[in-house]
């Protein structure tokens, strides 16, 4: 099963669900003549079509919308706030190629503050799941929940297995290490699976964390990494301000702990465009460079103790 095959799925079982895209159809093009009057094209006219889907969930529909990630919360940004987070409606937004998925498209087209952006609007729910599968096992939960929310879409394929009983606020712990502990989200799941691996071959106990759910958070695995790894890594393909990191630094002040965290983030800068290989290999994201950097900041602090 493939998104648009779920989405008719729902929306076949459930007359409450209207699919709705602003002239995006990359995902759904094969909808409109299943759900006909129940799909909705606006055109190229994302706060139009946000304020449309509020006002048809008002009235008891649970819009399911689409646009490339970027137009949808910068460019709506206002109306996603104060039409649908305002009123807490169970408005669903699907983001289209966010952050490194965007990878051939230049600064205009990058979202890369769509975190940042969404998480703070309250009472929204935010998820980026790790590839396809990872998507789908989250995504009726995240359909039928009364909240408005964000999805980071990511249709990659993957041979890795996720753990399909998801659950929002939860993360999936893959391993627990007590060297380092790796916190990612999105498509570059694929890539820290490789760091694991180069760094468990150096003889480092390594933990994997992917997120999984920004927005509500897992304060327990986060905190369970912090009192037993020596660091944590933050791994993001997002600015440094508002994602992940952001997120850890306000869990560690609020419980008032102290812990070594590197953030592998984009630091002040939009990425270079390219092709997706090239965009990671020349922003450091690599399963090689992200390890050489952890092993390099480890020695460090061992060092330092000395």
């Amino acid at each position: 099963m493939n998104y648009e095959e779920l989405i008719k799925k729902i929306a076949l079982e459930d007359e409450r669900f209207v699919v709705m895209t602003a002239e995006n159809r990359a995902l759904i093009r094969n909808l409109p003549s299943v759900l006909k009057e129940r799909f909705i094209d606006t055109g190229i006219t994302e706060q139009t079509m946000i304020g449309a889907a509020a006002g048809l969930a008002l009235r008891g529909r649970i819009p399911v919308v689409h646009a490339l990630a970027t137009f949808l919360t910068l460019r709506a940004f206002e109306f996603i706030r104060t039409d649908v987070g305002i009123a807490n409606l169970p408005v669903k937004l699907s983001g289209f190629i966010p952050g490194f998925l965007s990878d051939g498209n230049g600064p205009t087209h990058q979202a890369i503050e769509d975190v940042s952006l969404m998480r703070g609007i309250p009472g929204m729910q935010v998820f980026c799941p790790a590839d396809e599968q990872d998507m789908l096992y989250a995504l009726s939960h995240i359909w039928t929940s009364p909240h408005p929310s964000y999805v980071r879409v990511n249709i990659r394929k993957s041979d890795f297995q996720h753990d399909k009983n998801f659950e929002i606020g939860k993360a999936e712990v893959i391993s627990n290490g007590t060297d380092v502990t790796l916190l990612v989200y999105g498509m570059l799941f694929e890539e820290t699976l490789k760091t694991k691996q180069l760094l468990e071959s150096e003889g480092l106990s390594v933990g994997l964390i992917n997120v999984r759910t920004l927005k509500p958070i897992d304060e327990k695995a986060i905190l369970d990494a912090v009192k037993n790894s020596q660091m944590l890594v933050t791994i993001e393909d997002h600015f440094l301000t508002g994602g992940l990191y952001s997120i850890i630094a306000e869990l560690l002040l609020k419980h008032q702990l102290t812990a070594n965290v590197l953030p592998l983030a984009l630091n002040e800068r939009w990425f270079k465009p390219g092709l997706l290989s090239e965009v990671l290999n020349n922003e450091g994201f690599t399963g090689e460079k992200m390890s050489e950097k952890i092993i390099k900041e480890l020695y460090k602090k061992t060092v330092s103790k000395i």
